[in-house]
């Protein structure tokens, strides 16, 4: 897939994220109706912790060289972020803003500097397009579950 394309999709994912919950109450957007899965609010709120993290990584990469990546656990975000007390407008905007700010630097890359990589915690050697790739997806892999949610829901 050409970097462009990949990036405009990187962009796009919080307008699909929003369209993934319309219509949605705040009752069903707390409510957890597939036992042991987080609510809708709580994967907004996973999305938004892990966007400055994902920036912090490609922006590492792009300009160190072979950077170490922490790593960080989504159960312990969720656990200690106040989520159910979050303003999903707030982490949409924070999604939004975060992705513009990146897009923008991603824009002026060449395809070689997408082959930079650094060194995360648990996942060994990543790739500036690996990172790209696995962001872009984050938010596509949770509208799936958010679809579950409602179909649990009935909504």
């Amino acid at each position: 897939m050409k970097i462009s394309t990949r990036i405009e999709e990187y962009l796009a994912g919080p307008e699909s994220l929003r369209r993934a919950i319309e219509g949605m109450s705040a009752a069903e957007l707390d409510a957890a109706p597939i036992p042991g899965k987080w609510s809708t609010r709580q994967v907004i709120c996973h999305i938004a912790d892990f966007e400055p993290v994902y920036a912090d990584r490609m922006k590492r990469v792009i300009a160190e060289d072979n950077p170490p990546l922490l790593g960080g656990d989504p159960d312990l975000f969720a656990a200690r972020l106040a989520y159910e007390d979050r303003d999903l407008e707030e982490e949409f905007e924070l999604m939004t803003a975060v992705r513009k700010h990146v897009a923008r630097i991603l824009k002026t890359l060449s395809p070689e500097q997408f082959e930079r990589t650094g060194q995360h915690s648990r996942d060994g050697e990543l790739s500036l397009v690996t990172l790209l790739d696995r962001i872009t997806n984050h938010i596509p892999h949770h509208i799936e579950l958010i679809r579950e949610k409602r179909d649990a829901l009935q909504v």
